[in-house]
């Protein structure tokens, strides 16, 4: 199979990724599960043939000098891919993410109805978090065209590489991609506040001075989106504090206290019947969050979450009950998600 005939299969058949690895037949990951094409393995010759006919000159010299590449594909009019090619064993390895043409409502991803209100933040600091591979490119998309489709505002986003294209709406949306627009996080990063953005998308916060310049974004009275690799509310705070020199600490708490206006941290978890759900745990800012992040007391925010439904909060433990007494989820899979199960098997009612 070429590699058209390699990416048609992975949109027929709904498969969020595609992976070309020697020794290895190709394999799509459908509903989070991996299953081959077909039964040949690929050899070095194989993947070299479908992969390096992709580069361009500068692509395949940026991967001889790194030995890894991310890029975006645009296959025809149906959709786009996230490319991530890298060695492994000495074997040339591609891995493919697929983005959908068309960027989901927010209304439909399945979210708490207090994280639908927060596209209408004019400033702040919100943080969409959990591991790779569930959804939290697509989250953001849906948040970013929604203020993209209903306020005249300029979205700066920063991307590595750029997967969802914004289409024209009210909103004016500048998106520039690493390697490609700009040299470094640091370096868009530092610029954009002079490129008049009223909100800025950072696809992802890998280290210091891109976590310390984001926050001054906020701080400057901006709305700032972004990422985190990381599996709670509680572990984000600790995350960003972490990465700052112990002598900045205390004034890096007060910052993130001031602008972090919600944690979103997000699972797709497999359903009973074949498909994905989300399960979703969302701090929202209030004077005693706050208050526990300036004071280093961030082990106390899963507690808070727990009883603070009335204010729109909720844990991944409730969300993941509900979903197992809707019969949507399997209790069994559900404690697969949980940090904490004894809490789940209690919400549950066994």
């Amino acid at each position: 199979m070429n590699i058209q005939q390699l990416l048609e299969l992975t949109i027929a058949r709904n498969a969020s990724d595609l992976h070309l690895v020697v020794g290895y037949p190709p394999m799509l990951r459908i509903n989070g599960e991996l299953s081959p094409v077909m039964e040949q393995s690929l050899v070095d010759g194989d993947i070299a043939g479908l992969i390096l006919a992709m580069l361009t000159p500068g692509q395949k010299q940026a991967f001889d000098n790194n030995m890894e590449l991310d890029f975006a594909l645009a296959f025809q009019d149906r959709g786009r891919f996230r490319v991530n090619v890298f060695r492994q064993q000495g074997h040339l390895t591609a891995a493919f993410r697929l983005i959908p043409v068309n960027i989901p409502e927010v209304d439909s991803l399945g979210l708490p109805p207090a994280a639908l209100k927060l596209v209408n933040l004019r400033q702040g600091f919100i943080l969409v978090t959990g591991p790779t591979g569930h959804g939290k490119s697509t989250t953001l998309a849906a948040m970013i065209n929604r203020v993209n489709q209903t306020r005249p505002a300029h979205i700066l986003t920063i991307e590595d590489p750029i997967e969802y294209i914004y289409p024209k709406a009210k909103g004016l949306v500048s998106q520039r991609e690493l390697l490609v627009d700009t040299k470094s996080w640091a370096n868009s990063l530092r610029s954009a506040l002079r490129e008049d953005p009223d909100v800025v998308l950072v696809g992802e916060m890998r280290d210091y001075e891109t976590i310390a310049t984001a926050l001054t974004i906020a701080e400057t009275g901006h709305l700032v989106l972004a990422t985190l690799h990381t599996n709670s509310a509680a572990q984000t705070v600790d995350r960003i504090i972490d990465v700052f020199p112990e002598n900045q600490q205390a004034q890096i708490r007060i910052q993130l206290a001031a602008t972090l206006e919600a944690v979103i941290s997000q699972r797709l978890i497999p359903t009973i019947s074949p498909g994905r759900i989300l399960a979703t745990e969302l701090l929202l800012k209030t004077p005693a969050v706050s208050s526990l992040i300036r004071e280093s007391k961030s082990y106390m925010i899963d507690n808070l979450i727990q009883t603070s439904g009335e204010l729109g909060m909720v844990s991944l433990e409730t969300s993941l009950a509900r979903l197992v007494k809707e019969g949507q989820v399997a209790l069994e899979t559900a404690q697969n998600y949980t940090l904490r199960p004894d809490v789940l098997v209690k919400l549950v009612g066994l």
